[in-house]
């Protein structure tokens, strides 16, 4: 159960958007639109938004440019997560991921399966960390990305949420064992 502890103050987070898609532009792309929106009425900043085609090549190459910049804490991305042949976003973050967050596709097929049943199994939503980012790869729909962001990521990416959340993790992200 998510619990907000009001005594604690809020921080914003830095979160770009990618959106991963052989047939939209950023004119009609209504699920990135829908994790700006709900980014942005959460308190945190818009660090950045970008398009590109369902290509390894292209996504890893946006997110490397990402996880470089100080200024993105976190990318979230809709798009590419399902099981065709040109759905290829789970194998691009994973190339660069230097820890995966298994809860994260977990618990988003667990809370999906109550709104679209069996179907949930279908989705490869994968989180993990580079370089100190957080990164999340959502399935393209308008409604993935409403109950990605409602359910799960609005809760952990806020400060305040208790027991615990990641952004109290950020400092600690590029810890090495020495």
């Amino acid at each position: 159960m998510a619990r907000i502890d009001e005594s604690r103050p809020f921080l914003p987070v830095n979160i770009a958007v990618l959106t991963v898609s052989d047939s939209r532009d950023l004119a009609d792309d209504r699920s990135g639109d829908t994790l700006v929106e709900r980014l942005t009425g959460a308190g945190h900043r818009l660090a950045g938004r970008a398009l590109v085609k369902d290509d390894v090549r292209a996504i890893v190459d946006v997110l490397r440019g990402w996880i470089a910049d100080p200024a993105v804490d976190v990318v979230i991305s809709t798009g590419g997560t399902g099981l065709t042949g040109r759905d290829v976003t789970p194998e691009a973050f994973e190339s660069l991921f230097e820890k995966r967050i298994d809860g994260f596709g977990e618990l988003f097929r667990q809370l999906s399966y109550d709104q679209i049943g069996t179907s949930t199994m279908q989705s490869r939503a994968v989180g993990g960390v580079a370089g100190g980012t957080y990164l999340f790869a959502l399935p393209g729909s308008p409604g993935a990305c409403r109950d990605g962001w409602d359910l799960i990521l609005k809760w952990q990416l806020d400060s305040r949420h208790r027991p615990c959340n990641l952004v109290e993790l950020m400092p600690r992200l590029q810890e090495h064992p020495g």
